[in-house]
């Protein structure tokens, strides 16, 4: 097993476990899990998944279903955001 930081902003942070602290929680997921994996074990759905970091890479979309994490490692996501 691996221990991750999942941080969530805005809107998604409605997705985190009871317990979060400051839109960020630690979780346990299996060794080698995908980004989506861990994400779809939330329930965030990938289509609200706009910028997504891993120790403050960005992974684009087409990656999210096969990069995989590590011990130690931080997901960090944001929903698409309009304004003007």
């Amino acid at each position: 097993m691996a221990r991750i930081k999942l941080k969530l902003f805005a809107s998604l942070s409605r997705f985190l476990p009871d317990g979060a602290v400051n839109q960020t929680t630690e979780i346990e997921a299996p060794a080698a899990a995908s980004i989506g994996s861990i994400l779809g074990r939330l329930g965030v759905p990938p289509e609200e998944c706009h910028l997504v970091l891993v120790n403050g890479v960005f992974v684009p979309p087409r990656q999210r279903t096969s990069a995989t994490v590590a011990d130690g490692d931080t997901i960090s996501v944001w929903p698409p955001v309009a304004g003007g």
